[in-house]
């Protein structure tokens, strides 16, 4: 069974290094992009189990992108985690469809625990029940 997928958008190279790092630490496949505009077409492309994304982003902000993939069917469903230093962010992710929103500064393993509760069922887990049945 393939590992999950987690794509993280943020306009910070840094926040970005630091949570491929720690994510593929976990045993995560990790997708990173800078770029808000070529989101939703690496989203098409690299089909991610969770969405990790930032909500002030330079020319299309995470509310905005985070409401053009509510709107496309197929990833509707799509668990978006929001994160934000904005002190209306959770607000706002809120209307724009997020499942979760995690404020930064963030602490790691409050965001690991945010991940594992969207994705419940690793390798692991799936390796299990392939066994038992």
């Amino acid at each position: 069974m393939d590992n999950k997928k987690i794509m993280v958008c943020d306009d910070d190279q840094g926040i970005l290094d630091v949570l491929q790092m720690l994510l593929e630490s976990e045993g995560y496949d990790v997708f990173t992009e800078i770029n808000s505009t070529n989101l939703i077409k690496e989203i098409k492309t690299e089909l991610p189990d969770l969405l990790l994304l930032d909500l002030w982003m330079p020319v299309l902000s995470g509310d905005q992108v985070l409401k053009a993939i509510r709107a496309t069917e197929e990833f509707e469903h799509l668990p978006v985690i929001v994160l934000s230093a904005s002190v209306d962010g959770s607000s706002i992710a809120g209307n724009a469809g997020a499942t979760d929103f995690v404020p930064k500064p963030f602490d790691m393993d409050d965001l690991i625990a945010k991940i594992r509760g969207l994705l419940p069922y690793s390798d692991e887990v799936d390796t299990k029940l392939d066994l038992i049945v």
